[in-house]
């Protein structure tokens, strides 16, 4: 039996969508994620004897026409299809037309947006079958030996939507967690084996070429904003592969992509389990790893000094710390669960670590007012890190804020599609009585204007490419794609 995992093309005369990261979109710095889920599900589904085909259709800026030539000429009984919010419409026309040119095709979605409203997806597009919700390799495994099979029963699949004989659209119960994360295949080796070239994907704060992979999943944490661990990997619980595992898959990596520069732990807080992180190092710097490539991980503003100073003799290069907000009455509204002096300790411990610190800041949270936007961008310049992101507030179906937001009647638009611009860049869906859309918008763009266009910014990332040969690459990359949507406003 043949299954076709795919990405499927969506605005791709404007860029490369980035469907895997947490705000999928086209980027203004040209980041692109790597398919990581399709990843391990191709692989379980492979090691469970199945014919698999992985495809990332944004990454090779593929239009919709070759890649329906591309299903045709390899023929799949079943078509798993990974989708967003922003692209659930065009992802489901895109199955549509799957349908159209062969109905015996079985379609399956995949993705944080189904997982979160599946009946409603259903509902809205009758050409896909199911609907495979949250961590989703068992399932498709488990729905790929009953279609293989012939049996027409998927009463008893966990995770998994359906219509049922009389067309009605079932829900069977969640699938538990995975908790044996070592049992699945090394989603490196299935990017190796399925052709996914490193050069095709981009962090703008990463040294180029990079990979991306898991090493945990879930969060413990209780941001309501975030997607992943609401609707996708779960909440309070980080399921953890062993030290020894994650490195055994750094050797791969290794010995497999002579090319890379850099390594990106994907995990939503690699940092969660201190012990567990220095154990990782420990080995890492045993087998001498952090000699030969760096590294970068979300890492909470809880981190400490001691951990930093271990992490950077280990390789790691670069933190992701979601500072979002100046204000402490904002970050306690979002859950966020940390304090300004926190952030700003952070700050001062990594620069005396030698680590790089990419920041995320948001605006559009509860309590949000022009004056405490502001206290955000004071925030930002005063912790002056390599690297800054503003957005607006981005509320997904399934999450709190999502829920926050329908509950106030804050959502100007239920159309999917406008989650992002007509040229997929991230927009704004949100409208408050003392704040609108395009005022947080327009706080973005200027906020990202005002930081980058500093003198000082400028001298020191000058500096950075004249004295760091290895990051030329992933300055010029960025920088030149960034400068292209600095001057100007999304549609």
């Amino acid at each position: 039996m043949k299954i076709l995992l795919i990405n499927p093309p969506f605005k791709t005369e404007y860029g490369k969508f980035s469907r895997d990261q947490r705000s999928p979109a086209i980027t203004k710095s040209g980041t692109l994620y790597y398919p990581t889920w399709l990843a391990s599900a191709t692989g379980v589904l492979e090691e469970a004897g199945f014919e698999c085909k992985l495809v990332d259709c944004c990454a090779l800026l593929m239009k919709t026409d070759e890649a329906l030539d591309m299903v045709k000429t390899f023929n799949p009984q079943m078509v798993v299809i990974n989708t967003s919010t922003p692209s659930i419409y065009n992802d489901c026309e895109f199955a549509e037309k799957i349908k159209i040119k062969n109905n015996s095709i079985y379609t399956i979605l995949v993705g944080t947006h189904p997982s979160a409203v599946p009946e409603e997806t259903m509902k809205n597009c009758s050409a896909i079958d199911f609907i495979a919700r949250r961590e989703y390799e068992f399932t498709l495994k488990e729905l790929a030996e009953q279609l293989k099979n012939n049996k027409e029963d998927f009463s008893q699949i966990l995770g998994l939507t359906y219509r049922n004989k009389d067309g009605e659209i079932c829900s069977n119960p969640d699938r538990p967690f995975i908790e044996d994360l070592d049992s699945l295949p090394f989603v490196s080796k299935i990017y190796k084996e399925h052709g996914i070239n490193p050069t095709d994907y981009f962090f703008a704060a990463a040294e180029y070429p990079m990979m991306m992979i898991f090493t945990g999943r879930g969060c413990p944490n209780n941001c309501f904003f975030c997607v992943y661990p609401q609707t996708f990997h779960g909440r309070k619980k980080y399921r953890l592969r062993s030290p020894e595992n994650v490195v055994q898959e750094i050797e791969y990596i290794l010995d497999n992509f002579p090319e890379l520069k850099s390594l990106g732990f994907e995990d939503d807080t690699f940092t969660a389990d201190l012990e567990r992180t220095k154990q990782i190092c420990r080995l890492m710097i045993q087998k001498g790893f952090n000699k030969k490539i760096n590294w970068w991980v979300n890492a909470r503003v809880t981190l400490d000094l001691e951990t930093m100073l271990l992490m950077k003799e280990a390789g790691c290069r670069l933190l992701i710390a979601g500072f979002e907000s100046g204000n402490q009455n904002v970050l306690n509204a979002m859950h966020k669960g940390i304090k300004l002096d926190w952030s700003k300790r952070y700050v001062e411990n990594a620069r005396k670590a030698g680590l790089l610190i990419h920041g995320c800041f948001m605006v559009g949270n509860p309590g949000e007012t022009k004056e405490t936007m502001e206290e955000t961008f004071q925030l930002a310049l005063k912790l002056n890190t390599d690297t800054a992101q503003f957005f607006p507030l981005m509320v997904y179906p399934g999450t709190d804020a999502y829920s926050w937001a329908e509950k106030n009647n804050y959502i100007i638009t239920k159309d999917y599609s406008k989650w992002i611009t007509d040229e997929g860049l991230h927009s704004c869906v949100l409208s408050f009585p003392n704040l609108t859309a395009k005022d947080m918008v327009s706080f973005c763009d200027e906020a990202r204007k005002r930081y980058y266009l500093r003198p000082a910014y400028i001298i020191a990332k000058m500096k950075q490419f004249i004295m760091y040969p290895a990051e030329r690459k992933r300055l010029y990359k960025a920088g030149s794609r960034f400068i292209k949507f600095l001057f100007r406003k999304d549609k």
